[in-house]
């Protein structure tokens, strides 16, 4: 299939209707899809749902996957990670947790963003997206990497929805600065090098290629356990370049909105910074464990460390990811913590 082809067809996946119907909250009978070739049996929804940022636009096409029983967990990956990424956590967790993993605006098989994505943003989106799947909460939410600021968030904008908030080799900014005009340059310039790649060809024929090898490089071991469709369906589409390109972007603008939510909106719900340590002494390693416990200083989180493991935590450890969750403490439905969790 041609360039042209591929993008065509991606977007119309992310144009259609849900396939299904999204799940009640609390139901836990039969999947209402028809999942992938060995998918579990605890499979309730996997379809598309809008859901908006808060703002004025059309509400975004989400792919979403809901699975498990239980309480809630919102499970959201770093840039330019898809559905599939959580596939070893989501097995884990689905036993004692009802997990939501969705793909971002530009991500996985998610349409196009409406504009710019913005920590607050990202958390309205999060919200929505649970509102659409009628997922009341209180949830735990877990961000990954750059999603990290979204997660948290969420957490500081919708304290009453959040059971518990856990950070996952979170990206981490102890200033920030965004000025107007250098957001409008960067945005600029990330959307004409997204159609740049896309006019050449370069995400059909480099896309799955260059997803392999970032993977590779972002764990202590091990290649890319996806499977080769589901990569080449989402990456090879400029769609995604595009989505990764924005977002990345608008990567100092979500630091300094995070920054800004700090001196706002306190965070109310008890929380894990859980960080990614290679095993090495190097001094990079080193550093980049003490700005994660000083990240959970700053949050009065709990501070645990995954180890041996890269970047992608999700698949170098994913017991550690379902730990951290099931194990932290949650705000009962009073919106208060129980003495015990104090």
């Amino acid at each position: 299939m041609s360039a042209a082809g591929q993008e065509g067809q991606a977007g119309q996946e992310g144009q259609e209707g849900r396939a299904g119907q999204a799940a009640p909250a609390g139901r836990t009978g039969p999947a209402d899809t028809a999942g992938p070739a060995g998918a579990a049996d605890s499979l309730r929804f996997e379809g598309f749902v809008r859901a908006g940022d808060g703002g004025r636009r059309e509400p975004v096409p989400l792919h979403v996957r809901v699975e498990g029983r239980g309480p809630v967990c919102v499970l959201t990956a770093g840039l330019a990670m898809s559905w599939f990424d959580w596939d070893p956590v989501a097995e884990l967790l689905a036993p004692y947790r009802t997990v939501v993993r969705f793909d971002r605006p530009g991500h996985g098989l998610s349409a196009p963003g409406a504009r710019p994505p913005t920590a607050a943003g990202e958390a309205h989106r999060i919200a929505a997206l649970l509102d659409a799947l009628g997922l009341p909460g209180p949830v735990t939410a877990a961000g990954h990497s750059l999603a990290g600021f979204h997660a948290e968030a969420f957490a500081r904008l919708y304290p009453d929805r959040t059971a518990a908030l856990v950070l996952i080799d979170s990206s981490v900014e102890e200033t920030a600065r965004a000025g107007v005009a250098g957001t409008a340059v960067r945005t600029g310039a990330a959307r004409a090098l997204g159609l740049a790649v896309t006019a050449a060809g370069l995400p059909a024929a480099l896309g799955p290629l260059v997803r392999r090898a970032a993977v590779r490089l972002s764990r202590t071991g091990g290649a890319d356990p996806a499977a080769r469709d589901l990569v080449r369906r989402c990456y090879r589409t400029g769609r995604v370049w595009r989505g990764a390109l924005l977002e990345n972007a608008r990567y100092p603008d979500m630091a300094a909105g995070i920054l800004a939510l700090r001196d706002t909106r306190p965070l109310t719900v008890p929380a894990t910074v859980l960080a990614a340590h290679d095993g090495s002494a190097s001094r990079g390693a080193l550093r980049w464990l003490a700005r994660q416990a000083a990240l959970a200083d700053t949050l009065g989180a709990r501070f645990e460390v995954a180890e041996p493991a890269g970047h992608l935590v999700m698949l170098d450890r994913p017991h550690d990811i379902a730990r951290a969750v099931l194990e932290a403490p949650e705000v009962p439905r009073s919106g208060r913590p129980h003495p015990s969790d104090r």
